[in-house]
Order: C-alpha cells, then sequence, then structure tokens
C-alpha cells in the first residue's frame, strides 16, 4: 500500500526536523516548508494526504492558509490538523469552522502527534469512500439516451430542476420512472437530503398507514415499539409514492390532507407532527380513468399533477437500445469480473425489432443473462435468447442448457420472475398477469425454488 504523504507547515526549523523524523519512522512520505506561501505553492504541484499546519506563520498565517485551501477540489483536497503554541479556543473554532480535523497544541508529544494524525487520514480515507460510492451512484443513476423523447424529458429536467412542485411521473412498469424520480430529487435544492421512497402497490393496505405516517407503540397489534414513518424520514428531502395509484382510497385521503398541511399524525398519535417534504408520484396507469371509476381521489390527483412526466417505453426509443445495451453489458461484465462483451450489428438488430414489454428492465436482465451465461466475447443474433420468433443458438453442445424438462422450468422460473419484478413482488397481481391461481403460483413458486422475497 502507497503510504500517506504528509506535509509539514511550521516556521521553526526544529520542529519541522522533528516532525518529519517521527512521521517517517512510522512509514509516512513528509515534506517541510516554512511559511502559507509555499504550503499553498506546494499543494498545486504534488498530491497530499494529510497537512499539519502551524497557526503562527510569517505572512500569511495558517487559518488565512486554510482558508486558502478550500479552493482546491475536493478529490484532492488534504485533512488539515491545525497546530499552535498559543492555543486558545476562539482559534480552534475557527480553525473548525474552515474545515481542520483537529487542534495540537504546543509543545507537541509523539504520541498526541500519532494518534491525530492516524485518525484523521482514516477520516479521509472515509470520506474518499463515501464520495466514491456517491460518484458511483450518479453513474447508476444516469439517464441514457439521445432519442427526441429522452432529450425533451432531460430539458423538461432542467427547467424545473430548481423549483419545488409535485412531480407526477407517467410510464409503462419498467421504463425509469424511479430513475427520473432521483434525477428530479438530485437536482433540485433538496439534493443533498434525503430521498425517501414508498412502493404503494408492495406494501398491504393495513400497514401502508403505518408505513407512511409511523405509529406509537401498543396502537395495533404487532406495534411493539415506535415506529418512525417514511414521511417523516423524508422531512427537508422528497418523498416518492411509487405505483401511486395503487394506493387505497382510505390511505389517499391521509395522503391529501398531509401534502395540504404538512402536517400528519402517527398512528395511534394524539399529537400531529410538522414537516417540509417534496412529493414525487408515478404510476403506471391512467389516474383519470381511474378516477372515473372511483378508484382515485380527483382532488389527490391535481395536488400530485401539477408537473407532469412521461418517460417513454423502450420500444418508442429505438434509437436508444444500442446505447443502453452497450451500458448495461459494461455494467455486468465489470461486476462478475468477465472479459468485455461487444454486441455484433446483427444483434443490435435483433434487439431493435423486440417489442420490450418490461421495458428498459427487461433489457437489462437480458444484458445480465448474456454476460453471465455466453462465453462468447462477441455476441452476435444467434446469442440473444427469449426473443420471440428468434432462436438462440449454441454453438457447441457445451453451451446446451440440458434437458427440455430443464429448459423449460428455467424458461419458467424466468417468466415468473421478470412478472414479480415488473409487480414489485405482488404475488397477487402476479397470479393475476400469469392467469394462475394464487395458491397455484405459490405452488409452482416452490417447486422452481423461487422465494416470496424475489
Amino acid at each position: 500500500m502507497k503510504p500517506a504523504r504528509i506535509l509539514i507547515v511550521d516556521d521553526e526549523p526544529l520542529i519541522r526536523q522533528s516532525l518529519a523524523g517521527v512521521l517517517e519512522d512510522e512509514g509516512y512520505q513528509t515534506h517541510a516548508v516554512a511559511t502559507g506561501e509555499e504550503c499553498i505553492a506546494e499543494i498545486t504541484r504534488n498530491a497530499y494526504d494529510l497537512i499539519l499546519l502551524d497557526v503562527w506563520l510569517p505572512g500569511m498565517d495558517g487559518l488565512e492558509t486554510l482558508a486558502r485551501l478550500e479552493d482546491i477540489p475536493f478529490a484532492n483536497r488534504p485533512v488539515v490538523v491545525i497546530i499552535s503554541g498559543h492555543g486558545t479556543i476562539e482559534t480552534a473554532v475557527k480553525a473548525t469552522k474552515l474545515g481542520a480535523f483537529d487542534f495540537l497544541e504546543k509543545p507537541l508529544t509523539i504520541e498526541k502527534v500519532m494518534v491525530v494524525v492516524k485518525n484523521a487520514l482514516q477520516q479521509r480515507k472515509l470520506e474518499m469512500e463515501v464520495e466514491r460510492l456517491k460518484e458511483a451512484g450518479r453513474r447508476d443513476l444516469e439517464i441514457i439516451g439521445e432519442s427526441v423523447p429522452m432529450k425533451a424529458l432531460r430539458q423538461q429536467l432542467a427547467l424545473m430542476a430548481a423549483t419545488n412542485g409535485r412531480v407526477l411521473i407517467y410510464g409503462e412498469s419498467g421504463s425509469g420512472k424511479e430513475l427520473v424520480a432521483h434525477a428530479i430529487h438530485n437536482s433540485s435544492a433538496r439534493g443533498s437530503e434525503a430521498f425517501v421512497e414508498v412502493n404503494c402497490a408492495a406494501i398491504p393496505e393495513h400497514l401502508i398507514e403505518s408505513e407512511l405516517f409511523g405509529h406509537r407503540k401498543g396502537s395495533f397489534a404487532g406495534a411493539t415499539e415506535d415506529k418512525i414513518g417514511k414521511l417523516q424520514k423524508a422531512d427537508g428531502g422528497t418523498l416518492f409514492l411509487d405505483e401511486v395509484g395503487d394506493m387505497s382510497l382510505k390511505t389517499q385521503a391521509k395522503v391529501l390532507r398531509s401534502l395540504e398541511e404538512q402536517r400528519f399524525e402517527p398512528v395511534g398519535a394524539e399529537t400531529s407532527i410538522q414537516v417540509d417534504v417534496r412529493v414525487v408520484a408515478a404510476t403506471n396507469k391512467n389516474l383519470e380513468e381511474e378516477i372515473e371509476r372511483g378508484n382515485f381521489r380527483e382532488d389527490l390527483f391535481y395536488r400530485l399533477n401539477v408537473i407532469p412526466f412521461y418517460v417513454p417505453p423502450l420500444r418508442e426509443r429505438v434509437e436508444d437500445i444500442p446505447l443502453l445495451a452497450d451500458h448495461f453489458l459494461k455494467e455486468f461484465t465489470t461486476a462478475y469480473g468477465r472479459r468485455p462483451k461487444e454486441l455484433t450489428p446483427e444483434a443490435y438488430e435483433v434487439l431493435k425489432e423486440h417489442r420490450w414489454p418490461g421495458n428498459v428492465r427487461e433489457l437489462r436482465n437480458l444484458m445480465e443473462r448474456i454476460v453471465i451465461m455466453s462465453p462468447q466475447v462477441r455476441i452476435d443474433a444467434r446469442h440473444i435468447p427469449l426473443i420471440p420468433g428468434k432462436r438462440a443458438v449454441f454453438e457447441r453442445a457445451a453451451d446446451r442448457l440440458g434437458s427440455l424438462h430443464e429448459v423449460r422450468a428455467a424458461a419458467e422460473r424466468e417468466y415468473i420472475l421478470k412478472t414479480l419484478d415488473e409487480t414489485k413482488g405482488n404475488v397477487t397481481k402476479t397470479a393475476e398477469l400469469l392467469g394462475l391461481e394464487r395458491s397455484n403460483l405459490y405452488r409452482k413458486m416452490k417447486a422452481l425454488g423461487i422465494g416470496p422475497k424475489e
């Protein structure tokens, strides 16, 4: 492992020399300068993990130098520990506000210096890891597509980025509504706050109020302790109501009230809680038709539908399929440690001809299956499985999936899993879509080794 690099900034030669000796004995790389100006110049030339910075310096003092370090991009900015021979609470507070990790008073002791240096470097490591995970999350939430509908969607996102209006996202299952909801949140002033999701289709009706609003201990059977609801967890941020069209009328009434008042009462509570929440909702249903059928409240619809978004199905943006397929292939070859794969022009044509009833989610699942199942580096039309009207051809006997019974079982298992994914794990809805009785579906799931949570 590469040793950490530490810059020592102190106008006393003996302190620079002694600190450098102690730190190098512990395996760190060091460099020492005498002024704040030299510190800034050195930081612009070379990368450091930590700076030991004296407050009292000739010319630009330590606090001014610390303030100047804030201009360095976060990824290159070292963690700073302030050193002072005349430490005061006021100086320590100023240094902390300017971003210093800790404050050391002279005379220094080896034990204290080493503990603070170790903790500071650990803190920087954690911060860099958090930043890396955030960046990975941003890449995962990237909206991919250069088709006219996707360009229009991105323009709409840019126009309403600074607003706080409620949003209702329309689109088929698997088309990317949740991705758009994340993009709306991230581009808003609330982007650094919580994004809390509630899947209205997956939560049983008798539990959704508790899930949304929380409950007090003893308010109903099984409520053995207080629970904070999703609405309170989203305070200051965004609450995403996925598949809001599946919410019961009783819950709709409570949600409507909480939207109007930004206040709610947990189940079993006598006092209400004030929140500041932006609501983004999504649905794969035509809510105006649901209103006519009496399944959705008209007043709630108008509260949610301030800014409507439409996410087009994949079949309406065929030109985006190669971009998405390449993106998912790269994602899964990296995740599974496989060699990079590429699709031939003929393979792209097969993908473009498919109707994609499962939309982007179906394409993503297909690319994952290809990465796992196909040993070939070049994927052509013969290696694209489960495309209606197309037949996957296996070049060698070793490529075969097995007996006819095994192939049939594998296909049934995959189709059930895909349908469960589309219904967010709702077994009742899955049974309806598959034309099975719920009990028959449970038996088949058990036989195929599918757990309810899958």
